[in-house]
Parts: structure tokens; C-alpha cells; sequence
């Protein structure tokens, strides 16, 4: 019976993932329809603008070669008109020369036809008629603004759409997710030599597999990539997976993108417990700061209304916070403990707070950074039973490093009260990494990557990151994977038998 409930909690399980992929797949094609409804009446309406713009062109062109056929035309007709108008008046000019001439013939005076021969002689000299050129000015050839647009008609005959480059191929192998760092490589799968750069696209997921279009975060860009690789870096790794998608690009239209892949990004992501944290800590997602009012204010307001029902009272104890609330602290109290139950807060001298996550397992990493002015703080894990007046290092459940700044400088590795001190500097920022299964927890200067300490144990319940802090604040950095340089020196130092040291132990 128990055998046959099993295999039918598989075949759920599978049938359940068939029909979520399935699922995924019509939002995708719906999805898909939609972008081919909205892209078509896009480029419509751009073929529209573009033969447009081309008609407007040919108008245009077409406007001024008729200007300067009509100017020449007007032109030539000037010219022409003018010598035509030369010509008619020497014409008429000599026609009356050549009438007077002829009477003259008839005159039978010799004195008088001598003075008429004289003056015809010198009317015949300055006649315009032999001064005139009876050639043609202008020619009446127009071919010169003729026009042959068969090439321009070819050319417009061979108009195409634009060629889009291929869809680039993702290198899954050549991908690396390192350091919260993600380089992405990918290859055309022809040589394309018009390419002038590429787009690639990312985005945070939870879901393996192919990218969902519904309850998915914005995709993300990085434009003008020259190479066939990019690397984004800096990155805070606070889901389980990226999507990755390229498209190659012309001097003139983008291609299809790539083939989306999926990189696990999987890293320890957490906030500080504000439900565990003591009154005097004014508590945000990533920020604690000392606060010494905070627990006087509670407790006045309790106290005010103690006569007021017992059940009152009780509902004040589990909801009262910082006598100065952080803006933020709604969105803190709206979290839900993850992998915790519920617990008392910390109380009397022990100004301690819990992370919200529970690691049960793997190796971890996660850094915090110190006011410059805090006097004293502590950060280290425990176990979810320390106790509510418990301080960090102080039992036999909790590892830490301590840092007093407060009249008497100390710099001390703690565990079960007792104290191991460190003759080095206190960094800046301090990196912790915790390998469960392997019973190790270390600290490192997080920007040279220095050991400061190791602990080893055998962790026999799941631990929590624990924080402590007196007069000051400090601020909490997770998503974080294992840096390369950790993993590194942790295999050397496992390597060499792994660290020894006065306060190992073996948790109960």
C-alpha cells in the first residue's frame, strides 16, 4: 500500500511539472501571438513612412528637374526671341534700303542721282542688315535634360527587406557563474561580417528551465557589446536562476534573440530576524543600530497598560519594537520567519539578532561592515535554541568573532566562553563561510581575502547567523556566492589536516 502511495505521489509530481511546463508553453505562444500582432502593425506602419518618405523624395526631384527643363526652355525662347526680333528689324531695315535704291535707278537728274547714290552707299555701310550673324544663338536641342531612369528603376525593382542577422548560439560551456559574476559567451552560427554589435538580455528567476512569460521579472539590457562574450559583475545573487538571451545587431535592424539559457545563481539570502532581535536594536532588512531608548519606550508603554487585561498585555509583548521604528520596518515585520519557529526575543545584556533562514546544510558565505564608531559587535552563528539573555561565544551553541573598540581594544575569536585573540587588524569588512556538513566555520578580511580564523565542530542542529551589537550599527550583505579565494584556502586548509585552534568542539 505504502509502495503503491509512493509511486502514485511520483506520477502526481511529474504530471503536476508536465502540466506546469505546459502551461508555460501556451503563456509563451500567447504571448508570442500578441508580439507578432503588435510587431507586423509596427513594421506596417513603418513600410508606410519609408515609401512615404521615398514618394516624397521622387516629388521633390521630380519638382526641380521641371524647374530647370522650364528655365532653360524660357531660356532659349528669350534668346531666340531676341534674335528673332534683330533680324525682322534689319529685315525691314534693308527692305526699305533696297525700295529707295530702286527708285533711285529712275532718276534722270545726274546731280541728284549722284546725292541719292551717296547716301544709299553710306545707309548700305551702316545697314544692321550686314553687321547681323544669321547664325542661330541658340540651339533648339533639349536632349540634354533628358533623363534614363532605368538604372534608378532596377535598383528600386531589386528593393528587399533588410537582412537580419541570425540568432547567435549561447556556449553553455563557456558560460562561468563565479564571485557573483556571470560571464556569457555565445558564437554566430555563421560568419557574419555586417555585425556591428549585440544586445544581451538577463533577468532573475526562481523557476530552472525555459523562461516563464507570466510572474517574471523585466528583462534587463546591456547594448552595444562589440565582443561575443560579457561579463556582468557585481551582482547580488538573490534568486535561484538568470535567463540569458542575445540578439546580433547591423547598422540598420536587430536579429532574433538567441536561444534563452538558464545559469543557477544560487546563493544564502537573508535579512535580520526582527522578531528575535532585542529591544534596543533598531532593526531594517540589512541594517541593525543600537538604540538606547528603544527598550525603555517598550517598556513604559507596557507598563502604562498592564491594568488595561492581561491578554493585552500579552498581544504589547509579542508586537512591541524600537521606540524609533525604521521606515522599513513594515516590510520587515510583513517577512515570514523561513525554516524558524517562533522564538523569544533577546533580552537584558545580550543586544543580539538572528538571521530569518536556518542553514541545514551546504557551504555558505555572507559578509557584514561595522560603523566606523561602533564600540563593540559580534557576528558568528548558533544554534535556534541559544537563549534569550545567551550572548554570541558565550555557549557552547554560538561561534563568533567579537569586536570591542569600547576603553580596552580587543579582537577575539569565542566559542563556550572562551576567548582566542587575534593579533591582526580588524578589517573593514568581514567575511563569514560556513560549510555545514564539513563542521567549519571561517572568517576572512572580504576585501584581501585573508584568513582570520577557524572553527571546527561537528554542528548537530541547524545553525543561524547571529549578530550582536552595542552603541553602533553595522550592515549585512548576503546573496552571496563563495568566493573563488575562500574555496581555495579552504582546500588548502583542509588539505593540511584542517585548522586547529583552543576552542574546537563538538555542539550538543
Amino acid at each position: 500500500m505504502d509502495t503503491q502511495k509512493e509511486a502514485l505521489q511520483r506520477i502526481i509530481a511529474t504530471l503536476a511539472n508536465k502540466n506546469d511546463e505546459i502551461q508555460n508553453f501556451i503563456d509563451t505562444l500567447n504571448h508570442r501571438l500578441k508580439g507578432v500582432q503588435t510587431n507586423s502593425a509596427k513594421v506596417l506602419s513603418e513600410l508606410d513612412e519609408e515609401f512615404d518618405s521615398l514618394y516624397s523624395l521622387l516629388d521633390e526631384m521630380k519638382e526641380s528637374m521641371t524647374n530647370s527643363i522650364k528655365q532653360e526652355q524660357a531660356h532659349k525662347t528669350q534668346a531666340l526671341q531676341n534674335q528673332l526680333t534683330q533680324c525682322t528689324n534689319a529685315l525691314e531695315s534693308s527692305e526699305e534700303l533696297l525700295e529707295f535704291a530702286s527708285r533711285t535707278m529712275d532718276i534722270k537728274e545726274p546731280e541728284e542721282f549722284t546725292k541719292a547714290a551717296r547716301q544709299i552707299k553710306d545707309r548700305v555701310t551702316m545697314a544692321a542688315a550686314f553687321r547681323l550673324s544669321l547664325k542661330p544663338k541658340i540651339s533648339d536641342n533639349m536632349t540634354h535634360l533628358m533623363v534614363d531612369f532605368s538604372q534608378e528603376r532596377q535598383m528600386i525593382q531589386t528593393l528587399k527587406f533588410l537582412p537580419v542577422p541570425k540568432a547567435p548560439e549561447i556556449d553553455l560551456t563557456d558560460c562561468i557563474v563565479a564571485d557573483n559574476c556571470v560571464s556569457v559567451a555565445w558564437r554566430m552560427p555563421d560568419e557574419d561580417n555586417k555585425i556591428d554589435h549585440y544586445v544581451m538580455e538577463y533577468r532573475k528567476t526562481h523557476y530552472d528551465g525555459l523562461p516563464r512569460v507570466k510572474d517574471e521579472r523585466c528583462w534587463e539590457q546591456i547594448d552595444h557589446i562589440k565582443g561575443t562574450e560579457y561579463t556582468l559583475s557585481g551582482l547580488k545573487f538573490d534568486s535561484k536562476y538568470m535567463n540569458f538571451r542575445v540578439r546580433a545587431c547591423n547598422k540598420a535592424v536587430a536579429g532574433e534573440y538567441s536561444d534563452p539559457v538558464t545559469l543557477e545563481t544560487k546563493a544564502l539570502t537573508f535579512a535580520f530576524d526582527s522578531m528575535s532581535s532585542h529591544l534596543n536594536l533598531k532593526v531594517e532588512d540589512s541594517y541593525i543600530e543600537w538604540d538606547p531608548t528603544g527598550g525603555k519606550s517598550q517598556e513604559n508603554k507596557v507598563k502604562g497598560k498592564e491594568n488595561k487585561g492581561s491578554g493585552h498585555v500579552t498581544l504589547l509583548r509579542n508586537n512591541i519594537r524600537s521606540g524609533t521604528p525604521s521606515p522599513k520596518r513594515t516590510s520587515v515585520t510583513a517577512r515570514p520567519a523561513m525554516m524558524r519557529g517562533s522564538r523569544d526575543r533577546f533580552t537584558g545584556e545580550s543586544y543580539t539578532v538572528l538571521g530569518d533562514t536556518t542553514v541545514e546544510s551546504g557551504q555558505h558565505y555572507w559578509e557584514v561592515k561595522a560603523q566606523k564608531d561602533c564600540k563593540s559587535y559580534s557576528v558568528g552563528i548558533s544554534y535556534k535554541s541559544i537563549g534569550k539573555f545567551d550572548q554570541l561565544g558565550k555557549t557552547n551553541t554560538s561561534w563568533c568573532l567579537h569586536v570591542n573598540n569600547w576603553l580596552q581594544a580587543a579582537f577575539a575569536a569565542k566559542h563556550n566562553n572562551k576567548a582566542k585573540a587575534l593579533e591582526m587588524p580588524v578589517p573593514d569588512r568581514i567575511g563569514i563561510y560556513c560549510d555545514f556538513d564539513g563542521g567549519q566555520l571561517s572568517f576572512y578580511n572580504a576585501n584581501t581575502k585573508q584568513l582570520l580564523y577557524s572553527f571546527k565542530s561537528k554542528f548537530t542542529q541547524p545553525i543561524v547567523p547571529g549578530f550582536m551589537v552595542w552603541c553602533g550599527g553595522i550592515t549585512l550583505y548576503t546573496g552571496l556566492q563563495v568566493p573563488s579565494a575562500v574555496k581555495t584556502l579552504q582546500k588548502s586548509e583542509n588539505g593540511m589536516g584542517g585548522s586547529s585552534n583552543s576552542l574546537t568542539s563538538v555542539a550538543q
